[in-house]
């Protein structure tokens, strides 16, 4: 799944410039000119990385951080800040209060894009330690023991939870339905054999609601199941 990434600048023709390119290089990106409006986009859906202005007309962008790391839905979201202050002050005061990275104004798109792409990488490689896990669309709140699609609760049942979890620990791992099965020894509801098929079934159905998009949850074959990162295409199309 392509990564989104939104940007919040007041630089109208830096944000196209910027936007152009990373959609370029792959990415879904949105914009936003001021605070009011990143705002509304941050609680309507979710993003893989969050590019920030320092200085913006109805406020300044420290403070936005300072509310998403306080927020358990984007506290772990990426964050680089932008500024054309440059004050070892400003970076310092931005990194502290939950900032991933910093970029001066004015700068290369391709630092930028390297940036992002590392940030991207950080994240994917600590998601499964964070109380929220991200995959696009898909968080996993360990915390809250919650499933959430674009920010909206899906229906699921603990033990529902507890198998999606379990997948979703080792993405891109394919899984037995016996280790699946060992992985939840001691959960109230036991699981026989061809139950775990019943439960996964109906956790698709609460977590892949658009069928022109790959499946997140796919089924090898004779061997089990695997969560995937990126929702690759479906190894046998069930």
């Amino acid at each position: 799944m392509t990564e989104h990434i939104l940007l919040i600048d007041d630089d109208v023709r830096l944000s196209a410039m910027v936007g152009d390119y990373l959609k370029a290089h792959g990415y879904q990106v949105s914009s936003a000119p001021n605070l009011r409006t990143g705002r509304e986009m941050l609680a309507r859906q979710t993003f893989d990385v969050l590019v920030l202005d320092l200085m913006l007309p109805d406020g300044d962008g420290l403070d936005l951080c300072r509310e998403l790391r306080a927020s358990p839905r984007n506290r772990s979201m990426p964050l680089l800040m932008l500024s054309a202050r440059g004050e070892p002050t400003d970076r310092i005061v931005g990194l502290e209060i939950g900032a991933d990275d910093y970029l001066p104004k004015p700068f290369e798109p391709r630092e930028l894009l390297a940036r992002i792409r590392a940030l991207l990488r950080r994240t994917g490689s600590q998601a499964v330690d964070a109380d929220v896990w991200r995959f696009g669309r898909l968080e996993i709140d360990s915390g809250l023991r919650q499933v959430r699609l674009d920010g909206k609760a899906c229906d699921l049942t603990s033990y529902q939870f507890d198998l999606l979890t379990v997948l979703a620990r080792h993405p891109g791992r394919v899984l037995s339905r016996d280790q699946i099965m060992d992985a939840l020894k001691g959960h109230p509801l036991e699981a026989f054999d061809r139950s775990i098929d019943v439960h996964i079934s109906r956790i698709r159905a609460a977590i892949e609601d658009d069928p022109k998009e790959p499946r997140r949850i796919l089924t090898v074959r004779g061997v089990g199941y695997v969560f995937a990162k990126k929702q690759d295409t479906d190894a046998d199309a069930a």
